[in-house]
């Protein structure tokens, strides 16, 4: 587990790869959709807490047991973690296998039925 030295663009990469998906700017983020639906945003010293993070979409069972077992990496955002988000700290050690399986779940939990095929598909 390395820290990156480019979270975005890495971020970028692994999304890119997934059919449907478009990243735009949003409440002053980048944030990613599987088709219609945000899955992903990333955030760079968001308000003034310090992390570098992305937060992504989740099951309220995920963030818990995530944040319960790991608050260094994991935590809940603002906002969006009443609604189940989780965000991962990357401006630490980063489990990028983790992050991209995590960020998969965010994705399959709001894409098309046509482009989970396509990605199953590979």
């Amino acid at each position: 587990m390395a820290k990156p030295r480019d979270p975005l663009g890495r971020l970028r990469e692994i999304i890119a790869a997934w059919p449907e998906t478009d990243e735009r700017i949003s409440h002053g983020s980048p944030t990613w959709w599987g088709g219609k639906k945000t899955f992903a945003s990333f955030h760079d010293n968001h308000h003034g807490d310090g992390r570098v993070a992305v937060w992504l979409k989740s099951s309220f069972e995920m963030q818990s047991d995530l944040v319960e077992n790991n608050p260094d990496a994991f935590f809940v955002p603002p906002y969006v973690g009443p609604s189940g988000w989780v965000g991962i700290r990357l401006d630490r050690e980063v489990d990028w296998a983790m992050v991209t399986a995590l960020l998969e779940a965010g994705y399959r939990m709001v894409a098309p039925k046509r482009a989970i095929k396509l990605l199953d598909e590979g």
